[in-house]
């Protein structure tokens, strides 16, 4: 793999969240890409994302032999939209509007970013 996907790759295994941003609209976009989508603009910068997000969309996966999984579609505070697993809270008291923190989990073979709801506010 090259290009934007393993640059983003190799950040995460260096524990930093990175996001596109269009250097001409000042738009961050997720996931990596060559140009920024709806412009086809190709002149943008790697920025640090901010980690703190907020539930935009959530289902719970109900589970037969453990606990269940929740997966959220979230925002980013400044731009940049991700989904992903949503721990430290029971999927039952999750919430639209949620606030979450971004987590990479480098325990796997390959890092992956989770978002954490234990400090929440409703």
């Amino acid at each position: 793999m090259t290009g934007p996907q393993q640059h983003w790759r190799d950040a995460l295994e260096d524990g930093r969240l990175l996001f596109q941003r269009s250097l001409a609209s000042g738009r961050v976009f997720f996931p990596p890409r060559l140009a920024e989508p709806g412009t086809g603009d190709r002149d943008w910068e790697w920025v640090d994302a901010p980690l703190v997000a907020t539930i935009y969309a959530l289902t719970i996966i109900p589970s037969r032999s453990g606990p269940d999984r929740a997966v959220a579609l979230v925002d980013f505070d400044g731009g940049g939209r991700m989904m992903g697993d949503v721990a430290g809270r029971d999927p039952a008291e999750l919430r639209i509007g949620m606030r979450v923190e971004a987590r990479i989990d480098a325990s796997g073979e390959a890092p992956r970013v989770w978002f954490d709801a234990a400090k929440a506010a409703a």
